[in-house]
């Protein structure tokens, strides 16, 4: 590592804001199908090694130690991108999957267990309207509680 890629980093890490319980929440994506594929924690150390060497590495809340996805099972996630949300206390983390991301043996964690929740669609129109004039609603967060819901199940 060169020492403007570890001063980059460093800027990357200080920029990060962990939790009170000094993690950060990663989502980890599949770059070829758009799949959420699973959510795991990071510490600085974690997030220092997921962007400098190119595999995910968490830090596993229930064993208290390090984990680079894909050393144990074979299941392996390829860094192909990284981005913090807009607050800088999130990341999503694209990867190349190989094998299941879940622990159980599913491609994605979250086919594991679905729910069935009443689902909702934005009123006529409002998908365009609120995207084409974000600031409008600033000043006026009532203008979209008013919307119609309908029951999509």
């Amino acid at each position: 590592m060169t020492d403007s890629t570890s001063t980059s980093t460093d800027a990357v890490l200080d920029r990060a804001r962990f939790g009170a319980d000094g993690l950060l929440p990663a989502i980890v994506q599949e770059e070829s199908s758009k799949d959420v594929l699973m959510l795991g924690y990071m510490d600085r150390e974690a997030l220092r090694r997921t962007l400098t060497e190119g595999r995910v590495t968490f830090w596993s809340r229930s064993r208290n130690e390090y984990w680079r996805k894909g050393d144990t099972s074979g299941h392996a996630q390829y860094v192909r991108g990284a981005a913090f949300d807009c607050d800088a206390d999130t990341l999503l983390v694209t990867v190349e999957q190989v094998g299941a991301a879940c622990h159980t043996g599913a491609h994605r964690c979250f086919d594991v267990d679905p729910l069935e929740p009443v689902t909702a669609s934005a009123p006529d129109g409002a998908a365009s309207a609120h995207a084409d004039a974000p600031s409008a609603l600033a000043g006026a967060p009532s203008a979209l509680a008013g919307g119609a819901v309908e029951e999509t199940r």
